[in-house]
């Protein structure tokens, strides 16, 4: 299935401003804001961290399935797809996130 049709099988995130990834030192790994742009990021790991708990190595494999077309072309191109490379580096360290959810 490509990305647009995996998004619509995916809870909603009208109530969420922005999705925070906290690392395991407890700092703000990043941010991705639900706006134009980022809202399939943040509509992605906010299913995975609803299913996972976190952001570990199993959702970022998930995160990839999900996100189809645009892992491809974010293995292509490093850089042009920062979240699909978070969970690629996710695989690769074995390193994972929590997730907190900033109500919009």
């Amino acid at each position: 299935m490509a990305f647009a049709d995996n998004l619509k099988q995916l809870p909603s995130i009208e109530h969420i401003a922005e999705l925070q990834l906290i690392a395991a030192d407890g700092s703000l790994a990043a941010s991705i804001p639900n706006a134009p742009g980022k809202a399939g990021s943040v509509t992605v790991y906010n299913a995975l961290a609803v299913k996972h708990g976190s952001i570990n190595v199993a959702a970022a494999e998930e995160g990839l399935q999900i996100f189809a077309e645009h892992t491809d072309d974010a293995k292509a191109r490093p850089g042009a797809h920062p979240n699909i490379d978070r969970l690629l580096q996710v695989i690769a360290s074995g390193q994972g996130y929590a997730v907190k959810v900033i109500e919009a």
